[in-house]
C-alpha cells in the first residue's frame, strides 16, 4: 500500500501563515482524514504535540520520507469553526486558482497584534462619611484635584477612569496616592470593541404583503424541513426587500442560529445597520474595511464566543466566524464588487453556496437587476424564483423620460443638463422636495487633452490617462502618480489644454450658478475617503439637510429617501463604451437603480436620462423598468458568443516587470493550453490596460461549458508555473471575470 501525507498548518493564528509542515498518515487513520480536520501532531525538537489542520493530501513526500514524523491521531470536538474555515480555503484554492497560503489569508481573521480594549473604573472603599472627612482634610490642605474626585466618590460607589482622569482632570499619580492609602482600587476588565454607533430605537414591525409572506414562509419551511436552499428575490425598487430580509433573519435567530447580510458597498452600511439595530439590538454588528485592526478582530471573537447573532458587510464578512450560520442574505446580489479583484478571485455568491453548505445553511439572493448568472440559474431550476413586482408604498414606479443629448446640442443647448432636467429641476426646488443627479465618473474632470492637436496626458507607469483635481494637479487613478497640469501642450506646444469637464464638482459648480441658493452635497470617491463620511453625508440628506444630491454609483445602490421625486442621470450610456461583455448589463442596472431612487415616498417620481444612444436595448428596457425584456435579448448575445451563463471562461493574467518576458510567458502558457486541451484560445494580447506601476500585464481567455474542464486547465498551468521556476512573473486566473482586465 503506498504511502500518504498530509500537508499540516500547524498554527492559524496569523503570521505563522507562511508555510504548511507535512507529516505521514498511518495506517489507522488511512480513509478517515479530509481537508480541514483537525489533528495532533508531534512538532519541533522536542516534539511537542501541537494541533494542526490538515490543508492537502497526496501520496508524494516532497522531504526525506526518513525524516518525515507521523501524524499522532485526530482532535474530536475540537475547533469546529476553524475545520471550516480550512475546508473553505481549501475549495476556494480549488475553485479559483491561488496558492493555499493566499486562501488561508482570505479566509482566517487576521489575528493582529493588537492592543486589547481596558476599561477601568474606580471604586470606593471607604463609606460616605470617611469620604466626607477626607474631602474636608483637602480643601483645608487646598488640594484641589483630590477634592474634585473625593467629591464625585462622596456620592457614587463607581466612576469609570477615563471620566477621571479626562472630564474631571485628576491625575493617575493622584488616583495611585488615593488607591496606596486604601481609598479607593482601580478595577480593570477587557471588552471588546464594538464599531455600531447608531441610536436605539425600535422598529415599527411592518404588516408584510402576501407575496413578502410567501417568500418568508417558504424558506424557513424548507429550512426546517432540512432542505436549506438558494432562493433569487427578484423584486422592483421599493418592494420590500429588506423587511423580508429582516423577517427571514428573525426567524433564523429564534432558531438558535446566526445570520449573514452582505451588502455590496460600505456606503449601505449606515442605513441596513439601522434597520437591523431596531430589531436585534447589540445582537448585530458590522464587519468592513472601514474599521480598524482591533475592531475587526474584536467582532470575530464576539461572533465565535456567541456575543453576535448578525453581521452585516461586503463579501469578506462571509468569513466571520461563526458556529453555526443558519442564512446568508446577499442584497444587490448583481453587484461587481461581489467578486474579488486580488488572489483569490472568488465571487461571493458561489462562496455563499459553499459557507451554506458546510453549515447547512439558506442563501437569498435579492436585486431588483439581477445578474445574468443568478437569473439563468433561476430560469434553470438550480435556483428557487420569488418575485416582488410592486412598490410597498403603494405608488407606482417613477414615470421615466430619454433625452437625446446629440439633439440637445443641434438645437443649441451646450449645457450638461437637457433642457427637460432644468424645467424639472426648477419645479423640485421651488416645492421643496429633493433630487439625485447621478454621473458616472469622479474627480473634478476626466481624461485632460489639447484641443489643439488631440494630445492626451497620460501616466508615465501606467497605460491611462490623468484625471484633473482641485489645485491644478493631475492624478492617475491607478498608482497614484501626480503631476501639476501644464500650461502648454507637451506635444504641439498650444495652450489649448484644458480637461473634459464631466466631473461631479463641476455639476456642483454648475448648478449652484443656475438655481443660487440651492443646497447640495456631493458623494464621491473624494468627499467619502474619511470614516464614517459615508454615513454623515446620507444621514444629512434623509434629515433633508439639502436638496440635491450629486454622486457616482454609490449614491444609486439600495439607499431609500422617501423625498426624492427627481432623478437626473448624465452621460448615462458612459458604461457602455466599455470593451467589455458585460457593458450592456452594467448598463441596465445602473440605470434601473438610478431610475428606481424616485418617487419611493408618497409623491411620485419622475426621471430623466440623458444620453448619446437614445435607442440601444439596455437604455430603453432600463426606462421601462422591463428586466424579463432586457434578459431575453442580451441572453441570445450571451449564447451566441459563448460568454457567462450561458459557458464559463477562465482568464489566465500574466504579471511582468519585463514587457517582453510577460508577452513570451503568456504565449507559451497559451499555446501549451490549446495543444494539451484542443481548446479555442482567445489571445494572447495585451490587457485593456497593459500596463500598472511599471508592471506589464497580458492575458488569454479560454472558454468551455464545464467549469470543472477550466479547473483541470488551470491546475495544469499551476503545474507547469511550478515547473518553470518563474522570476519576475506572476500568474493569475480569474473565473468567469466582472471585468476584462
Amino acid at each position: 500500500m503506498r504511502e500518504l501525507y498530509a500537508d499540516i498548518i500547524i498554527d492559524i493564528s496569523h503570521e505563522k501563515l507562511d508555510r504548511p509542515f507535512q507529516y505521514r498518515v498511518p495506517q489507522a487513520l488511512t480513509g478517515k482524514l479530509e481537508t480541514g480536520m483537525c489533528v495532533a501532531v508531534p512538532f519541533g525538537a522536542g516534539n511537542r504535540l501541537r494541533k494542526g489542520y490538515i490543508i492537502g493530501l497526496g501520496d508524494v513526500c516532497k522531504y526525506d520520507p526518513e525524516r518525515t514524523k507521523e501524524i499522532e491521531g485526530i482532535v474530536r470536538g475540537e475547533s469546529v469553526v476553524e475545520e471550516r474555515q480550512i475546508a473553505l480555503a481549501a475549495w476556494i484554492r480549488k475553485n479559483y486558482g491561488s496558492t493555499m497560503i493566499q486562501a488561508l489569508k482570505t479566509v482566517l481573521p487576521a489575528r493582529q497584534t493588537v492592543k486589547k480594549l481596558e476599561r477601568r473604573t474606580i471604586r470606593r472603599l471607604l463609606g460616605r462619611e470617611e469620604i466626607l472627612s477626607l474631602l474636608g482634610e483637602s480643601r483645608r490642605k487646598k488640594q484641589v484635584a483630590k477634592e474634585r474626585l473625593l467629591e464625585e466618590m462622596a456620592g457614587q460607589e463607581t466612576i469609570p477612569y477615563e471620566w477621571v482622569t479626562g472630564k474631571l482632570g485628576v491625575s493617575a499619580q493622584t488616583v495611585n496616592g488615593l488607591e496606596r492609602a486604601g481609598v479607593l482600587r482601580v478595577e480593570s476588565s477587557l471588552s471588546f470593541r464594538n464599531p455600531v454607533k447608531v441610536q436605539s430605537g425600535q422598529e415599527k414591525e411592518k404588516i408584510l404583503s402576501k407575496a413578502q409572506g410567501q417568500v418568508v414562509e417558504e424558506v424557513l419551511s424548507d429550512f426546517d424541513g432540512g432542505h436549506p436552499g438558494t432562493y433569487l428575490l427578484h423584486g422592483i425598487t421599493g418592494s420590500g426587500k429588506t423587511e423580508v430580509y429582516i423577517r427571514l433573519v428573525q426567524g433564523i435567530v429564534k432558531r438558535g442560529r446566526q445570520a449573514v447580510v452582505l451588502i455590496p458597498e460600505i456606503a449601505l452600511t449606515y442605513q441596513t445597520l439601522l434597520r437591523f439595530y431596531r430589531c436585534f439590538g447589540e445582537r448585530v454588528s458590522v464587519l468592513n474595511s472601514a474599521l480598524s485592526a482591533g475592531e475587526k478582530y474584536d467582532q470575530c471573537q464576539r461572533a465565535k464566543n456567541g456575543e453576535i447573532d448578525v453581521i452585516i458587510g461586503p463579501r469578506s464578512a462571509l468569513f466571520t466566524p461563526f458556529p453555526d450560520i443558519g442564512l446568508i442574505v446577499m442584497d444587490e446580489e448583481h453587484e461587481g464588487s461581489y467578486k474579488s479583484e486580488s488572489s483569490p478571485k472568488y465571487h461571493a455568491r458561489e462562496v455563499a453556496g459553499e459557507v451554506a453548505r458546510l453549515h447547512g445553511a439558506s442563501v437569498v439572493l435579492g436585486s431588483a437587476t439581477p445578474s445574468l448568472e443568478a437569473y439563468y440559474r433561476a430560469r434553470s431550476g438550480i435556483y428557487k424564483l420569488f418575485t416582488l413586482g410592486e412598490r410597498l408604498t403603494g405608488g407606482s414606479l417613477p414615470k421615466v423620460y430619454i433625452e437625446d443629448l446629440r439633439r440637445e446640442l443641434q438645437e443649441g443647448n451646450r449645457s450638461i443638463f437637457s433642457r427637460r432636467l432644468q424645467t424639472l429641476l426648477a419645479e423640485r426646488l421651488e416645492r421643496g422636495e429633493q433630487v439625485i443627479l447621478f454621473l458616472n465618473r469622479r474627480g473634478y474632470a476626466g481624461f485632460v487633452s489639447c484641443r489643439a492637436c488631440g494630445h492626451v496626458m497620460k501616466c508615465p507607469h501606467c497605460d491611462v490617462s490623468l484625471s484633473e483635481h482641485r489645485g491644478g494637479r493631475l492624478l492617475c487613478h491607478y498608482c497614484g502618480y501626480s503631476e501639476p497640469k501644464p500650461a502648454h501642450c507637451p506635444g504641439c506646444g498650444s495652450p489649448y489644454i484644458s480637461g473634459f469637464k464631466a466631473g461631479t464638482q463641476q455639476i456642483e459648480e454648475k448648478l449652484k450658478e443656475m438655481y443660487p441658493g440651492v443646497r447640495t452635497l456631493r458623494m464621491d470617491g473624494d468627499t467619502t475617503r474619511t470614516k464614517g463620511s459615508y454615513e454623515q453625508i446620507l444621514a444629512a440628506f434623509g434629515n433633508r439637510e439639502a436638496d440635491v444630491l450629486i454622486g457616482t454609483q454609490m449614491i444609486v445602490k439600495g439607499h431609500d429617501f422617501p423625498g426624492v421625486t427627481l432623478v437626473g442621470v448624465l452621460a448615462a450610456d458612459l458604461s457602455l463604451g466599455v470593451g467589455d461583455y458585460r457593458a450592456g448589463e452594467r448598463t441596465f442596472q445602473l440605470l434601473t437603480q438610478a431610475v428606481g431612487r424616485a418617487g419611493r415616498g408618497d409623491l411620485p417620481g419622475e426621471a430623466v436620462i440623458q444620453t448619446y444612444q437614445p435607442e440601444h436595448y439596455a437604455v430603453t428596457y432600463a426606462a421601462a423598468q422591463d428586466y424579463g425584456g432586457f434578459y431575453s435579448e442580451e441572453i441570445l448575445f450571451r449564447e451566441m458568443m459563448g460568454y457567462p451563463p450561458a459557458a464559463h471562461m477562465m482568464a489566465v493574467q500574466v504579471f511582468a516587470s519585463k514587457e517582453e518576458k510577460g508577452a513570451q510567458l503568456a504565449s507559451y502558457l497559451a499555446s501549451l493550453t490549446g495543444r494539451a486541451f484542443g481548446i479555442q484560445i482567445l489571445g494572447p494580447a495585451p490587457a485593456a490596460i497593459g500596463k500598472v506601476n511599471d508592471i506589464f500585464r497580458f492575458v488569454f481567455y479560454v472558454k468551455s461549458p464545464e467549469y470543472d474542464k477550466l479547473i483541470r486547465i488551470k491546475d495544469c498551468v499551476e503545474g507547469k508555473i511550478q515547473d518553470l521556476q518563474l522570476s519576475g512573473e506572476t500568474v493569475q486566473f480569474d473565473f468567469d471575470p466582472m471585468n476584462t482586465l
